[in-house]
C-alpha cells in the first residue's frame, strides 16, 4: 500500500516532520524514534505495525526536529521542553485536541515530560521498554556506571549506519544481507553522524525521576524481562512512581518493537487505548500455499541498462507476474519490489504459477526464483503475517535462477497431480529454526 504523504508542522525554531494515517475513532500519536518517516515504510514488518495501529485509531507520527525529515536544530542541543514543543506543534496542525501517546525505549523521556507539562492533550500514555535515567545511582542499582555508558555510547555511535548495531537489538537477522543493508540506510537517512552522537549523549545524560509524582495521565508500562539493553527494572520503577500506571512485564527477548512480541503488545496496547479487549484472532488464521519470488540479479541488471530502462522492465514484470497469479487464482499481497508475496489456496495450483512466471518473464531477458510453503498464515487486512510466510521467504533464497522450490510440507499435498521433484536435501533457513527438507519442481 501507498504511505501516507509527508506533512510539515510550522513552529518557530522549524518545519517538523509529521504523517497522519487511519480514520479510527481515537487519535494516536506514536513516537517512531528518530527513523526517517519515509524510510520506515519501505519494511513490511514496520508496515504492518503501522497499519494494525491505525486501524484501530487516527494514527499520527512524527520526526521531531533534528532527526528524520524534520528541520536541523539552528544551534546547540535541543532541550526535553523543546522536543516536547515539537509534538504539540504537530498536534497543532492536526488538528487533534487530545490524543493518546505510545513510544518505546528512550522516546518514552519526552513523552514522559509532555504528560506532566501538558496533561490536557494527553489522554493516556502507553510506554514499551521505557526508562526514566539510564545511570546507576544508590537508590537506582540497575543504572549503568558512567564508564559502562560511555562504552555503550561509544560503540553504537561509531557502528551507526552501518547495520552493526542489529548484533545488539535483531542479533537473528545480523546476518540477513537485505535486511541489515536497509536497516542501515534507515540509519543513515535518520540522522547525521554528529547528530546522533549529540542526541545519544543527551537520552543517556537525561534523568526525569523527579518529574514522574507528576504524571496524572493514565500510564501503561510494559517491559519484557530478555530487552536487549533495558533492564526491567527500569520499567518497573516507572510503574512505582507514576500515579495512575499499570506494570506489565513480559518474558523473552525484545529489541526492535515492529519484530519481536508484536502482536501480544499491539492487542494490549488496542486494549488498553480503546477501553474494549481485542478478540483473539483465530478467525484470521488460515491454510494457504504462500509464494515468493524475486528477480536474480536485479541491481546487475538496473546498472547494466540503466534506470529508466530497468523502470519499464519492471512494469513489464509485474504485469506479468500478476497476470499468471489471476490465472492460477491466487492472490496478490504486495510487491516486494523486485518480485512478489502470494498466497493460494491450492498447492498445485501455486507451483503451476511459479512455473508459469518463469516461462513468461523469460521473454525479458531476465530469471526469477520461486519459493513456496504451506502452512498457517494470519491474515491482517490486505497484508500477511506468520512463520509460513517466512519460511516461503528463506525457501525462495535458496532457489536458483528459474527455479521452484518448495518446503517438505508440500510435495505430500500434491500426490496425483502429475508433479515431480527433485530432492534438495536438507537446509538450514535463516532465522527459521532447525533444517527444512526442500525439493525443486521438475518441470
Amino acid at each position: 500500500m501507498k504511505p501516507p504523504p509527508i506533512q510539515f508542522a510550522p513552529s518557530p525554531e522549524g518545519k517538523i516532520a509529521y504523517q497522519v494515517v487511519g480514520e479510527g475513532p481515537i487519535d494516536l500519536l506514536f513516537l517512531p524514534g528518530a527513523r526517517n518517516l519515509d524510510a520506515i515504510w519501505d519494511n513490511p514488518a514496520l508496515e504492518r505495525f503501522f497499519r494494525r495501529l491505525a486501524s484501530f485509531s487516527r494514527l499520527i507520527m512524527c520526526n521531531r526536529r533534528g532527526t528524520g525529515l524534520s528541520d536541523p536544530i539552528p544551534l546547540g542541543a535541543p532541550t526535553l521542553e523543546e522536543w516536547a514543543s515539537d509534538v504539540d506543534y504537530v498536534l497543532d496542525a492536526t488538528g487533534s485536541e487530545r490524543a493518546a501517546l505510545l513510544c518505546s525505549e528512550e522516546g518514552g523521556v519526552g513523552a514522559l515530560v509532555l504528560a506532566a507539562t501538558h496533561p490536557a492533550r494527553i489522554t493516556s500514555l502507553a510506554l514499551l521498554n521505557c526508562f526514566a535515567t539510564l545511570h546507576r545511582a544508590a537508590d537506582y542499582p540497575w543504572g549503568l556506571p558512567a564508564e559502562a555508558l560511555d562504552r555503550f555510547l561509544g560503540a553504537f555511535t561509531s557502528q551507526f549506519g552501518t547495520g552493526a548495531n542489529l548484533h545488539v537489538v535483531a542479533p537473528e537477522l545480523v546476518n540477513d544481507e537485505r535486511f541489515r543493508d536497509w536497516f542501515a540506510r534507515l540509519e543513515r537517512l535518520s540522522m547525521s553522524p554528529a547528530m546522533t552522537d549529540l542526541v545519544s549523549r543527551l537520552f543517556f545524560a537525561w534523568d526525569i525521576r523527579g518529574i514522574l509524582p507528576s504524571v496524572r495521565t493514565p500510564t501503561l508500562v510494559i517491559s519484557h524481562a530478555g530487552h536487549a539493553w533495558i533492564r526491567s527494572d527500569h520499567g518497573r520503577y516507572l510503574g512505582e512512581h507514576i500515579r495512575n500506571a499499570r506494570y506489565v512485564e513480559r518474558p523473552g527477548f525484545w529489541g526492535l518493537y515492529w519484530i519481536h512480541d508484536v502482536d501480544w503488545v499491539l492487542d494490549e496496547v488496542e486494549t488498553f487505548f480503546t477501553g474494549t479487549k481485542v478478540a483473539p484472532s483465530l478467525d484470521n488464521r488460515v491454510l494457504a500455499t504462500v509464494l515468493f519470488t524475486d528477480i536474480v540479479g536485479s541491481t546487475e541488471h538496473a546498472a547494466e541498462i540503466g534506470d529508466q530502462r530497468w523502470r519499464w522492465l519492471l512494469d513489464e514484470h509485474d504485469a506479468i507476474t500478476r497476470r499468471e497469479i489471476e490465472r492460477y487464482r491466487g492472490r496478490v499481497v504486495k510487491s516486494t519490489g523486485d518480485g512478489y508475496l502470494a498466497t493460494f489456496d491450492g498447492p498445485a495450483r501455486a507451483i503451476q504459477c511459479g512455473l508459469g512466471i518463469n516461462e513468461a518473464i523469460a521473454g525479458l531477458g531476465v530469471e526469477a526464483r520461486t519459493g513456496l510453503h504451506t502452512g498457517e498464515v494470519e491474515i491482517r487486512g490486505e497484508d500477511l503475517s506468520g512463520i509460513a510466510v517466512h519460511i516461503a521467504e528463506r525457501v525462495m533464497a535458496e532457489a536458483g535462477p528459474s527455479e521452484v522450490l518448495v518446503s517438505g510440507a508440500v510435495p505430500p499435498l500434491v500426490v496425483g497431480s502429475g508433479i515431480e521433484f527433485q530432492d534438495r536435501g536438507m537446509r538450514p533457513l535463516k532465522g527459521v529454526p532447525g533444517e527444512w527438507h526442500l525439493f525443486a519442481v521438475v518441470g
